[in-house]
């Protein structure tokens, strides 16, 4: 069986770039995907939170992942490897188109998975300390930082039910059965009641 994986962290972000590039591979390389896995979803939830996890369970020998970058399987070297390493024991082949790595059970690939794993970790890394460095700077020149001060609502979802809630709570009515006539969370209707009443 021939799998590809596709995996975009937000909504905002497009599969279809993905999907182009592992389509382009394949057609250079004589390959018919059997199987699309597409998910939106961070790297940084647990495998067996993701769609991926299906994948790598349906791997077996001689099986094809197709992904368009090795990033995509990973948020780390740790995960990353832990991936490669399943996928080589199961004798499964990974391709990564950008990189153009073909990863099987051998010690080049091995090698190679480690090499671009630790790489992976050391740029995010790297990226981290900057973002960090640059906001200890903004602080030492005294930018205020987080949200703007008065950046609130200033009308609350509930405010257009006011007359409703408070007729309610003077009836003695319930948070939650005043929440589910609304369709909010209890805590809108606590945090409602707190400021309002």
């Amino acid at each position: 069986m021939i799998y590809a994986y596709i995996r975009v962290s937000t909504e905002k972000q497009t599969i279809e770039n993905q999907r182009y590039e592992i389509l382009q591979f394949a057609g250079a390389k004589d390959l018919i995907i059997n199987k699309w896995f597409e998910e939106t979803i961070s790297a940084s939830k647990k495998i067996e939170e993701r769609t991926f996890s299906t994948v790598l369970k349906k791997l077996k020998a001689d099986d094809i992942l197709i992904v368009s970058e090795i990033s995509r399987m990973g948020r780390n070297l740790m995960q990353i490897m832990s991936i490669l390493h399943l996928c080589m024991e199961r004798k499964a082949i990974v391709y990564a188109v950008k990189e153009g790595y073909e990863l099987g059970d051998n010690i080049n690939s091995k090698v190679l998975a480690f090499a671009f794993g630790l790489s992976a970790e050391i740029e995010r890394n790297l990226i981290s300390q900057r973002t960090k460095e640059a906001l200890a700077r903004l602080k030492a020149e005294g930018k205020k930082l987080g949200r703007p001060c008065g950046s609130r609502k200033k009308n609350p979802k509930l405010l257009s039910h006011s007359e409703f809630i408070r007729n309610k709570v003077s009836e003695g009515a319930k948070q939650i059965e005043i929440a589910n006539a609304l369709k909010v969370h209890r805590h809108t209707v606590k945090k409602w009641i707190a400021e309002y009443i």
